[in-house]
């Protein structure tokens, strides 16, 4: 947790993928992950949130949403919604939306709700690659490096999350299958 909280990057187990993470909150941190995925700055981020009472601080969200949420959460869907204005331009790519997802994994939920802020999740690829299974010989892949490997071992090599646009519940939008 002090990793987090101290503004590093760690490479982590999720529900899909291993994925790439930090602070939310934290521009220097949100920059060193775009420099190891070789990314633009401007591209948004989706973050992970422990509960629902998190989620409502960083989002603005209705009933009917919540109810949505409800249904397909805990689990590898995240949820487009319009964010409230506290979090840095550098993570949202200067949008009024957030991509949000509660996970089903124990141990995320754990450490999210610990470090007391939204953790970024992004996969743990380079630009224009698929997204890691496992965290072996990461040097190969990168030439920046996280500040902190988590090893779970293989993961599932399953597809990253869905992405669903509820910011109108009555038009949900299927971003990604």
């Amino acid at each position: 947790m002090g990793y987090l909280k101290r503004g590093l990057v760690i490479a982590y187990p999720t529900d899909t993928v291993y994925g790439l993470g930090c602070d939310c909150r934290n521009v220097e941190a949100i920059k060193k992950i775009n420099k190891i995925k070789g990314e633009k700055s401007n591209k948004p981020l989706l973050v992970l949130v422990s509960d629902f009472l998190m989620l409502k601080k960083y989002c603005f969200v209705n009933s009917a949403q919540a109810d949505y949420l409800k249904k397909i959460w805990p689990g590898p869907v995240t949820a487009i919604l319009k964010r409230r204005p506290i979090l840095p331009e550098e993570l949202t790519g200067g949008l009024n939306s957030l991509a949000v997802r509660l996970p089903r994994n124990e141990f995320l939920i754990k450490i999210i709700s610990e470090i007391g802020f939204p953790l970024i999740s992004t996969s743990l690829n380079k630009k224009g690659y698929k997204p890691l299974t496992d965290v072996n010989n990461l040097e190969k892949h990168f030439k920046y490096l996280p500040d902190l490997v988590i090893d779970a071992g293989k993961g599932k090599g399953v597809k990253p999350s869905r992405l669903v646009d509820i910011r109108d519940i009555n038009n949900i939008k299927v971003i990604r299958k």
